[in-house]
C-alpha cells in the first residue's frame, strides 16, 4: 500500500463551509490592491459611474473594475477576455469581487472610458510613495523605449516603404512576364496551365499596384507622411539595430535611483527623445517635490533648447555631449581642446593665443558666435595639427554656458551614466519582459497611454512591496 498525502473527497459535505476570507492570506497583494482602490475618492479623480444612478438596473462599481484590472496587471492578466475567464475560477479574484463576474466587454469599456482616472490613480500611487518619504535623494534617471504597437509593420506605409514595395512589385511583374514568355514557346498541357497560373498572378500584382498608388496619395497627404491602418496613432520608429524597426509608441520613464520607482512616465509616438528632457524633468519634478531634482539622460536627450527650457526651473539635466567633430580621425584638434573664459570671453588654444568674438555678421541669423585669430594663426607651428585654413575657427552658441554648467555637474558625477544604466534600464526590461513577446492590447494614443499607466502602476506597487511588505503598506495607505 503506498503512503501519499491524500487530498480531500470531493463528494464529502461538510457542515459549516469555508469562509470566503479564509483562502486569501494577510500577506497577499491582492488586499495591498483592495486596500489602495478603496482609499481612493474616484469621483473626484473624474471616474465615470463612481456616483451611482438613483433609477434604472445597478451598475458595476468602478472600484471593482479598477481592482479587477489592478489585480491582472500584477498577475500578468491584462486582457479583460482573460480576466472574464479568470473571475469564477480565481480564488482571489473571487475574493476580490465577492464573486462578482463582469463581462470581457463591461471590463474594456470600463478602461477605455476612464483613461484619465486611471492615469490619475497612477500618479496617485506615486503621492503615496512620496507621502512615505522615498524621494529623499532627488535624482531620477530618464530613458526611452520603443513598444510594439497593435499595428503590423506591414500595415504601416512611410514614403519610403512604398518605394521599395513598388520596386519589389515592379520586379515581380518583369519575372512573371518573362516566365510567361517562355511558357508561351512551350506547347504543352503543362504549359497551359503554368500560363493560367502566372496570368493570375499578374494581375493580382497589378491590382496590388494599383492600391500602392492610391496609397502613395494617402500618405503624401499625411501630415508627418506616415499612414497606420490598423493602429492611426502607432508610427514606424527606428531602432538600433540595422533593418530592426518596429511600429509602435516611444515609453519616457523617470525612474528615483535610490528605491528605482517610476516617479513620472509619458507615451509619445515620436520616435526621438531629443525633446523629451525638459518635459520629463518637469513631470519627475512636479512628482517628488523635489526642487532642485537632478535628471540623469543619455546623449539622446542632448538639446540645447531643452537644457535651456530647463533653467530657472529646479530642473538639473546632466546630458554628456555628443562629440561629432571629425577632427580626430584627421589628427587634429577638436573642440576640447580650446579652454573657453567666461569672464573674459576668449578660448585658449593649445598654443596659448587667444582667439576672440568676431563681429557678428548682418547676413546671420543664427543664434552661433565665431571666435578667430587671424594674426597668430598663420605663423603659428601646431597650425598643421590645427586647421587646413587660413586661421583656426571655434563656434559657440550663445547659450553654451548652460551646456558648460551641465558639465560641471556631470564632472562632479563621475558614476553619473552608470547610475543611469542600473537604474532606467530594469525597469523597461521588467514591464517588457510582463508583456512577453507581444504588443499593446490596445489602439490609439490616449488608450496606450491609460494601459503603460496600468503596467507602471503594477510595477510600482511590487516595487513597495518588497521595500515595505503588503502588511506595513496597507497600514501606510489607510493611515
Amino acid at each position: 500500500m503506498t503512503r501519499f498525502i491524500a487530498g480531500e473527497d470531493r463528494q464529502q459535505v461538510t457542515l459549516l463551509p469555508d469562509c470566503l476570507d479564509d483562502y486569501v492570506a494577510a500577506d497577499n497583494p491582492v488586499r495591498l490592491a483592495e486596500a489602495f482602490v478603496d482609499e481612493l475618492d474616484l469621483a473626484a479623480l473624474g471616474c465615470a459611474g463612481a456616483v451611482p444612478e438613483a433609477t434604472g438596473r445597478p451598475a458595476y462599481d468602478p472600484a471593482t473594475l479598477l481592482k479587477l484590472y489592478l489585480y491582472g496587471y500584477l498577475n500578468r492578466i491584462p486582457s479583460s477576455r482573460r480576466l472574464e475567464r479568470e473571475s469564477p475560477r480565481n480564488l482571489e479574484l473571487i475574493w476580490l469581487t465577492g464573486r462578482l463576474m463582469p463581462d470581457f466587454k463591461t471590463l474594456a469599456d470600463f478602461r477605455k472610458n476612464n483613461g484619465p482616472a486611471i492615469q490619475a490613480t497612477c500618479a496617485q500611487f506615486v503621492v503615496l510613495c512620496r507621502r512615505l518619504n522615498l524621494f529623499s535623494k532627488a535624482i531620477v534617471a530618464v530613458d526611452g523605449s520603443k513598444f510594439k504597437a497593435v499595428n503590423n509593420r506591414d500595415k504601416n506605409f512611410t514614403v519610403a516603404k512604398l518605394e521599395a514595395r513598388v520596386a519589389q512589385v515592379e520586379a515581380s511583374v518583369a519575372r512573371y512576364l518573362a516566365a510567361l514568355d517562355r511558357a508561351d514557346r512551350e506547347p504543352s498541357d503543362v504549359a497551359e496551365a503554368r500560363t493560367a497560373r502566372l496570368t493570375e498572378k499578374i494581375a493580382a500584382l497589378r491590382e496590388q499596384m494599383q492600391d500602392l498608388q492610391a496609397m502613395r496619395q494617402r500618405v503624401e497627404e499625411a501630415p508627418d507622411q506616415q499612414v497606420a491602418l490598423t493602429d492611426p496613432d502607432a508610427r514606424s520608429l527606428a531602432t538600433r539595430g540595422k533593418g530592426t524597426g518596429l511600429v509602435g509608441y516611444n515609453v519616457q520613464a523617470a525612474v528615483d535611483v535610490e528605491h528605482h520607482l517610476i516617479v513620472a512616465h509619458a507615451v509619445t509616438n515620436v520616435g526621438s527623445d531629443r525633446a523629451q528632457l525638459a518635459p520629463m524633468g518637469v513631470l519627475a519634478q512636479e512628482a517628488t517635490g523635489c526642487e532642485p531634482i537632478t535628471v540623469l539622460a543619455d546623449r539622446g536627450y542632448l538639446n540645447g533648447d531643452q537644457v535651456l527650457v530647463c533653467e530657472g526651473t529646479g530642473v538639473l539635466p546632466c546630458v554628456p555631449k555628443t562629440l561629432t567633430s571629425g577632427n580626430v580621425k584627421r589628427g587634429l584638434f577638436t573642440g576640447q581642446d580650446f579652454i573657453y573664459d567666461a569672464q573674459k570671453d576668449h578660448y585658449t588654444c593649445p598654443a596659448g593665443q587667444h582667439l576672440t568674438k568676431a563681429p557678428a555678421r548682418s547676413d546671420r541669423r543664427d543664434e552661433i558666435d565665431h571666435y578667430r585669430n587671424r594674426t597668430a594663426c598663420p605663423a603659428c607651428a601646431l597650425k598643421p595639427r590645427c586647421t587646413t585654413e587660413a586661421a583656426r575657427r571655434i563656434k559657440r552658441w550663445v547659450h553654451e554656458g548652460v551646456l558648460d554648467a551641465m558639465q560641471a555637474r556631470l564632472d562632479g558625477m563621475p558614476d553619473a551614466m552608470k547610475v543611469r544604466r542600473q537604474t532606467v534600464e530594469h525597469p523597461f526590461g521588467t514591464l517588457k519582459a510582463w508583456m512577453g513577446a507581444t504588443h499593446f492590447l490596445t489602439r490609439t494614443l490616449a488608450k496606450v497611454r491609460t494601459e503603460m499607466s496600468l503596467q507602471v502602476l503594477a510595477y510600482n506597487m511590487k516595487r513597495m512591496i518588497q521595500i515595505f511588505g503588503v502588511g506595513a503598506l496597507i497600514t501606510a495607505i489607510r493611515a
